[in-house]
């Protein structure tokens, strides 16, 4: 399935949020991006946002100018800013339509991603699922994160949210001794994608570096770890909801 099966998915998810379904109010700072500009609900007509989980490490929790847990963020030295999340600017593409919940914890393998799938995904209707970088970082088998990250997949379905799963990054600090493993696991996302039915958002290709491919663009990573603002821009803008 291509990211559009998601998009039509998540349009779906819009038309029955007007048709009386509803999301949660925000029930911690977790739950929130930081101040992406909504538009004010004008009518007795206004539906509730789609609440999607962001479940990841840090590409998803927005490192290393912003992190989900407030408590991190005052902790931030050169930070926080808000835009360094790929939610912030997904929000500010589609407006009151889709609300984000970052459960993005800097450092994590996905075996720690999964146990909490079920706190992230609470109340949403949709779910993208990240991670795998900190494993290959971490020395951990290739099979035993792409396995990880199938049963996150799986349960998120099975939950009846609308599922999609983002590949792995390009990482400048790791090349080129980290880049056929990477490689590897995109390889295996897709297949994950293809055999449940998933979309995969091309988080890879959106950032690596044409002239030096394994590699984010320089302008496209603060730290050779993790995007820039323009970086994480980018990576919002993939989501649309027609």
């Amino acid at each position: 399935m291509r990211w559009s099966g998601l998009l039509a998915a998540l349009a779906a998810a819009v038309a029955i949020a007007g048709c009386g379904g509803s999301t949660a109010e925000p029930a911690d700072d977790r739950t929130l991006t930081g101040g992406a500009p909504a538009s004010p609900a004008t009518g007795d007509e206004a539906a509730d946002p789609v609440l999607v989980a962001a479940l990841g490490d840090s590409i998803t929790a927005g490192s290393p100018l912003w992190d989900p847990d407030a408590r991190l963020r005052r902790q931030l030295p050169a930070g926080p800013d808000p835009r360094s999340q790929y939610e912030y600017w997904a929000e500010r593409e589609l407006g009151e339509t889709v609300r984000f919940r970052n459960c993005g914890v800097f450092g994590e393998r996905t075996d720690e991603i999964a146990r909490r799938l079920e706190d992230c995904a609470r109340q949403a209707e949709a779910l993208i699922v990240q991670g795998g970088i900190n494993d290959i970082a971490q020395g951990r088998p290739i099979e035993d994160a792409a396995r990880d990250l199938q049963a996150i997949v799986r349960r998120g379905k099975e939950l009846g949210l609308r599922t999609a799963i983002v590949d792995v990054l390009p990482w400048n600090n790791g090349y080129p001794g980290a880049a056929p493993e990477i490689r590897e696991l995109n390889r295996s996302i897709a297949a994950i994608g293809e055999r449940e039915h998933v979309p995969v958002l091309p988080f890879y290709a959106t950032l690596e570096d044409p002239a030096a491919p394994g590699r984010m663009a320089p302008d496209l990573t603060i730290d050779g770890d993790h995007p820039s603002i323009a970086g994480y821009r980018r990576l919002g803008e993939l989501i649309r909801v027609p």
